[in-house]
């Protein structure tokens, strides 16, 4: 799972003020990136809603993983942001690799901030990308900066706001990748999985440009099913990576949902996603078409949250 919703964007001056603050509160408290993992200790503290907690990896040296009231979140590697620790943003940065030729730059709107280990990851493998960061919650994202901060020299901006409503602030043809992975209370929002919110996503991309939603469900996969169904009316090239477990309904888990108007790395994409430590599997064409299984687009009017992990989901 990873984070709610939030905007990108930004004002230059109150981005720039927002980062003094934060370099003086790290330079004051040492933060989690001088403190290290190893034997360090966890830091819980409340956000919107939340409690938020900082967990060293014990076997990373600047590593940690955020949790939202116990459920994990992002992990994050301060020494190595290439490095990608949870199943779902393994399949995300492979398609993060796949968008375009190794190294370009690339724009990209990240709906959902967590730890910022996505725009991390772009920000190495990508240098001089521009990215914007949409995360609702802002203590949030103060937490984030000042114990986990960001690469000054990364061209990475975050605005605390809704994601639907950041992502109405982006111009037309911006991004080449957009990123959806915004959950609150472990649900993702009902009014970022409709066709009226996806065609504000595909505003906002490129000509070519990609659509990348990490989605969670369990059985029967109801909602699963009526997010391809929403995807396919508004782009008509669409791929789905999941762990075999999750694709034949035997639990809950995530979904990584590939969308966009040109023909999608699919063979390359299933290669990488065969070889990954938790192998998964993925569909696209008429394999894909056929597990949707007649499910109705959801509109505005219908829409609703993804359905709620139970309890077994986290350990």
């Amino acid at each position: 799972m990873a984070r709610r919703g939030a905007s990108s964007g930004g004002a230059g001056a109150r981005k720039r003020s927002d980062r003094k603050a934060g370099s003086r509160a790290e330079e004051k408290s040492g933060g989690r990136a001088e403190r290290g993992g190893r034997g360090a200790e966890p830091l819980a503290e409340p956000v919107d809603g939340s409690l938020a907690e900082l967990v060293p990896d014990r076997e990373r040296a600047r590593a940690w993983t955020l949790t939202l009231d116990g459920a994990p979140q992002s992990h994050v590697d301060l020494d190595d942001p290439t490095f990608l620790s949870f199943e779902y943003q393994r399949r995300i940065g492979h398609i993060a690799d796949l968008v375009a030729p190794p190294g370009q730059p690339l724009h990209v709107v990240h709906l959902g901030g967590g730890a910022f280990t996505l725009a991390r990851y772009i920000a190495a493998t990508r240098p001089r990308s521009t990215q914007q960061i949409v995360e609702v919650d802002a203590a949030l994202v103060q937490l984030v900066r000042r114990e986990l901060p960001l690469d000054p020299q990364a061209r990475i901006r975050v605005r605390a706001t809704d994601a639907r409503a950041g992502l109405g602030k982006i111009q037309d043809g911006w991004a080449d990748l957009v990123i959806a992975d915004v959950f609150s209370g472990a649900r993702t929002p009902a009014h970022l999985t409709s066709t009226e919110f996806l065609a504000e996503v595909r505003r906002v991309l490129k000509p070519g440009g990609s659509y990348v939603a990490n989605l969670a469900d369990g059985p029967p996969l109801t909602h699963l099913r009526g997010q391809i169904a929403t995807a396919a009316t508004v782009f008509p090239e669409l791929a789905l990576a999941a762990d075999p477990t999750v694709w034949r309904g035997r639990r809950f888990g995530n979904a990584v949902l590939l969308a966009s108007d040109l023909p999608l790395k699919v063979a390359e994409l299933t290669r990488r996603v065969a070889t990954d430590p938790h192998p998964g599997r993925v569909e696209h064409g008429r394999a894909l078409a056929d597990f949707t299984g007649g499910a109705a687009p959801v509109s505005d009017a219908d829409a609703k949250p993804s359905p709620a992990p139970p309890p077994s989901a986290f350990g």
